[in-house]
């Protein structure tokens, strides 16, 4: 097996970051959770399931040993449509995580003026 080649596997582990996927040949991969779509991706189990028989591009090897696997489609040939809507998903990507941020520490600064504390 090399980096670049396709392989057939199956998943055997969904989790919150990737999921574990079991090769044809025996061997191991992972799929992390920004190689599984071009669209954003917030949940693992919207994608993958356990059992599900899946195609996947070999990026790499782990340093625990497993293979670094890849759903994404190749994007050499997008047209400006699609284009325009991975641009859109990275801002929009963008803005929950900046907007999840603003959120919390708000919330921070709110309990603190009223006094809660939380409980250790």
């Amino acid at each position: 097996m090399e980096v670049g080649q396709v392989v057939k596997g199956k998943v055997t582990e969904v989790l919150k970051f990737g999921a574990n996927v079991e090769l044809e040949n025996g061997e191991k991969g992972f799929i992390h959770i920004s190689k599984i779509s071009n669209q954003y991706v917030q949940k693992v189990e919207d994608f993958l399931k356990v059992g599900q028989e899946i195609e996947a591009k070999i990026v790499g090897k782990g340093k625990d040993g497993k293979w670094e696997l890849s759903l994404k489609e190749e994007t050499t040939k997008m047209s400006d449509a699609e284009l325009k809507k991975e641009e859109f998903e990275k801002k929009l990507q963008k803005f929950l995580k900046d907007s999840q941020k603003t959120y919390s520490e708000y919330k921070k600064r709110l309990d603190k003026k009223q006094g809660v504390t939380k409980r250790r």
